[in-house]
């Protein structure tokens, strides 16, 4: 492996293009006619409005300058490395949040979006895979059967709870999910269609993974759009993150009968890594929720609180900051905790 340097920039800078890719997709869902009902009206009105918008113009020019970057850097460097470190591509998403959302980064979303990156970023290292000597026509079609269908029931169920979820982190953490689902699938495909390509060029025309293939990576930029519609990136993106390398793995260990490389307490320290990764994801997807709570006049306004002098104050209109009432409150008919009721 030549150039260490060379490749660790070029596996940034795809990183970071492709986090400007994410964050002007998701200010572009906003600037679409919602669709999180999916009537089917209103989905083909939200995809004319997605394809024309300039911002998911741009977010697709940086998914393909962020593709070459990548190429490059995989042409010059192992698979162990550049994938870990496109895994900070999340941790650019947040600091991009601000300047594109004006969303000001507190230290507890920093430090969870920091645990999910490292938290892949290691178990991408621990888990890397290799094909086994099994020839490739010789795997049993069962098992990608199986994945197919489990893995359309999980995209179908995230997909409708998402839509009757109340609360945005969750729906697009639901959605968020669907879209790591059906980018797994995307990548399973893709390489049926290279194995096919690489066999016979032209029956790569006549197979229907190639348009297997197209179908599910329109269906994940269509879901990806509606999952940064649905709620903050930072519930979505995370949860697209951590499920599509998983799921991956999953598949190529049990349909292209691919195998883990791990030392000894190998096992061990992967599931602990998903642990983490589990819990990482879930606390991003309920921090806007926090945020809410936070920002809403009940957690601000101490209503109702009697002062040391025996008034009552009340909010001025600026946040934190309370006036005392004039008309004194009798203080022997406030209970002992010092709440009026």
């Amino acid at each position: 492996m030549g150039h260490p340097w060379l490749i660790v920039v070029l596996s940034l800078g795809a990183a970071f293009v492709f986090a400007m890719s994410s964050t002007l997709k998701h200010v572009s869902a906003s600037h679409v006619p919602d669709a999180q009902t999916l009537h089917p009206g209103l989905v083909g009105t939200f995809i004319r409005a997605t394809l024309t918008h300039r911002l998911w113009l741009g977010g697709i020019g940086c998914d393909i300058v962020g593709l070459a970057l990548q190429v490059f850097a995989l042409h010059l460097g192992e698979l162990a490395v550049v994938q870990p470190l496109l895994i900070s591509g999340l941790l650019f998403t947040l600091i991009l949040r601000r300047r594109y959302e004006g969303h000001h980064i507190n230290a507890r979303e920093f430090a969870w979006g920091v645990t999910v990156t490292a938290a892949l970023a290691g178990f991408l290292v621990l888990a890397a895979t290799g094909r086994s000597t099994v020839r490739h026509e010789s795997v049993d079609r069962l098992p990608a059967i199986i994945a197919g269908l489990v893995g359309f029931a999980l995209t179908a169920a995230c997909v409708e709870l998402g839509r009757r979820q109340r609360e945005q982190g969750r729906s697009a953490a639901l959605l968020g999910i669907a879209v790591g689902v059906v980018y797994a699938g995307s990548a399973a495909m893709l390489k049926a269609v290279t194995d096919i390509a690489v066999r016979s060029p032209f029956a790569l025309v006549t197979s229907w993974q190639l348009y297997a293939f197209v179908a599910l990576g329109a269906a994940g930029l269509l879901l990806s759009q509606l999952a940064f519609q649905a709620g903050p990136i930072t519930a979505s993106l995370p949860a697209t993150a951590a499920i599509d390398p998983l799921l991956s793995i999953v598949v190529g260990v049990s349909v292209y009968d691919e195998h883990i490389r791990r030392g000894p307490g190998g096992g061990a320290a992967l599931v602990a890594l998903v642990f983490v990764l589990g819990v990482a994801v879930v606390q991003l997807a309920r921090s806007p929720q926090r945020d809410a709570k936070a920002r809403s006049p009940e957690a601000r306004e101490p209503v109702g609180l009697v002062d040391a002098s025996g008034r009552l104050p009340r909010p001025c209109g600026h946040a934190g900051h309370i006036v005392p009432v004039d008309d004194p409150v009798v203080v022997g008919d406030v209970p002992p905790a010092g709440l009026v009721r």
